[in-house]
């Protein structure tokens, strides 16, 4: 006999404070022209405010009212508005992470908002299961019986050991990173803009301060003006990291049914995220060049049916010491041969394409300068500034030669490249789905090839640039042989193993 369906739960009724001041922030510009209109008409258009307030507050209630979440036979659903009903259902042995966010607001209420990872391909906000609005002890539990946890263990304290704790001196990787230029190109605009809308250029004179700039030496201004620029952007950086990062806590749980792995981040507003052990196939360690020259990293956890606009929630070790990321990526791959194997170089025919594409478009450019000299009446000392790319060109190809490489190492298909943003992918071979070696008419001719371990987790591929034929089909092999086995003709030169 089929058992009757669960009832449908609402959210928590706290949301009612929550929604219509949403709503109302949504509908704020419109408000703000209505207000406007309204004062100009003589004051008869105090209906028309009131009625403008009482619209968003409506729809947020309404939003409440209309939504809904069960789980019943197997799947989990969602429910959500009134004349266009939207129902979201997906099994539950899809599930792959249980993301518990609570923004300032939702931690005063006691309230979190949970998004369940389902591996959906739709990027938008309608075709995920977000259920925002439940108090904390409810949401654990619900993580728990989604990821097949108990209760206790699903907690973020009890039941599970410690990996990594955050360390308030990793603060000083936060300014090696892209973060600090993106806060701070949103903080500058920001700011012309509010200056534009209170007229503030005016009241600057901007005239007065070109001139004041005029009598500066050029040697004296452009230095303080970058270093007055270095010191912005490390104080954002510092901020953005603290507020994202504070209380960083990697754990894990062992359970009988299986175990999962649980990050806690976040200063104002708090995430919880857990990844269920089955689904956690490799680690990416990424090395941008600045946090590689300062000797830290960082590292994402490879989730197979994780969204690629989601990486944020694989987080395994935000910006720290690279003997932190390896140790905390090695816990999670259960080794850290992976990590630290010497890795098998793709030969002179790839170092040569390294230095043609870096050093090729730097050479053709001061060319180009140069015959700009006579020809333009161009200055002297521009084809002497495009010069000194020439050997900045030389140094990053070679750095890019030194960090091409592949491994098959403990069970993991090993990947590495790049220079400005290195990185290096370790993946399950029982984590791969399929192999793809493409190559360019430029590749082709010089007997190379990409190599592609498709999975259905992190970027959705790992891969290895510039291989030469031989050796990618050689590793694929030497991974799944009885899968590569049956295409080939003669048994491939074997790719280099490491134990």
């Amino acid at each position: 006999m089929t058992p009757p369906p669960a009832e449908w739960q609402r959210l928590d009724p706290r949301m009612l404070l929550i929604y219509p001041v949403k709503e109302l922030v949504r509908f704020l510009p419109a408000l703000i022209a209505l207000f406007i209109a309204g004062s100009a008409a003589n004051g008869s258009g105090e209906w028309w405010q009131v009625l403008g307030i009482a619209v968003p507050v409506a729809l947020g209630v309404l939003r409440y009212v209309t939504t809904g979440y069960r789980i019943t036979s197997g799947r989990i659903e969602l429910r959500r508005g009134l004349l266009n009903r939207h129902v979201l259902s997906t099994p539950l042995d899809r599930v792959r992470t249980v993301d518990i966010t609570a923004p300032p607001v939702h931690r005063l209420l006691g309230l979190t908002s949970v998004r369940i990872g389902t591996g959906t391909t739709s990027g938008g906000d309608e075709d995920r299961i977000d259920l925002d609005g439940l108090p904390v002890a409810q949401a654990r539990r619900l993580r728990a019986d989604l990821l097949h946890l108990d209760a206790e263990e699903s907690s973020p304290t009890p039941g599970a050991y410690a990996v990594l704790e955050f360390d308030p001196a990793w603060v000083r990787f936060a300014p090696l990173t892209s973060t600090g230029l993106v806060i701070a190109a949103g903080v500058l605009g920001v700011a012309a803009q509010g200056l534009n809308t209170v007229n503030g250029f005016e009241r600057l004179h901007p005239e007065r301060l070109a001139d004041d700039a005029a009598q500066w030496s050029i040697w004296v201004a452009v230095p303080l003006a970058l270093v007055g620029l270095a010191v912005l952007v490390s104080a954002l950086s510092i901020g953005g990291y603290v507020v994202s990062n504070w209380g960083f806590r990697l754990t894990h749980t062992d359970a009988g049914r299986g175990g999962a792995w649980h990050l806690t981040r976040g200063l104002l507003t708090t995430r919880e995220t857990t990844l269920d052990d089955a689904r956690v196939r490799g680690v990416s360690v990424g090395e941008p060049l600045g946090l590689r020259l300062a000797g830290g990293g960082r590292a994402w956890a490879i989730v197979t049916g994780l969204e690629q606009d989601t990486s944020g929630s694989a987080l395994l070790v935000p910006p720290a010491p690279r003997a932190v990321v390896h140790r905390a990526a090695g816990a999670v791959l259960g080794s850290v041969a992976p990590l630290d194997a010497a890795l098998t170089g793709h030969g002179p025919r790839a170092r040569t394409r390294r230095y043609t594409r870096a050093v090729g478009p730097a050479v053709l450019l001061l060319v180009l300068v140069l015959a700009l000299v006579p020809l333009a009446d161009a200055p002297l000392w521009a084809p002497v500034l495009v010069a000194l790319g020439v050997p900045v060109a030389v140094a990053l190809a070679a750095d890019r030669t030194r960090a091409l490489g592949h491994a098959l190492v403990a069970g993991h298909v090993v990947v590495r490249s790049g220079s400005l943003n290195r990185r290096r992918d370790a993946l399950e071979t029982d984590g791969v789905i399929g192999w793809n070696l493409r190559a360019t008419w430029f590749q082709r001719r010089a007997g190379l090839g990409t190599l592609v371990a498709t999975t259905s987790g992190g970027r959705q591929a790992v891969t290895a640039l510039d291989v030469p034929e031989a050796m990618a089909i050689g590793l694929a092999h030497s991974a799944h042989p009885h899968l590569i086995g049956q295409f080939l003709v003669e048994s491939p030169a074997q790719a280099p193993t490491s134990a």
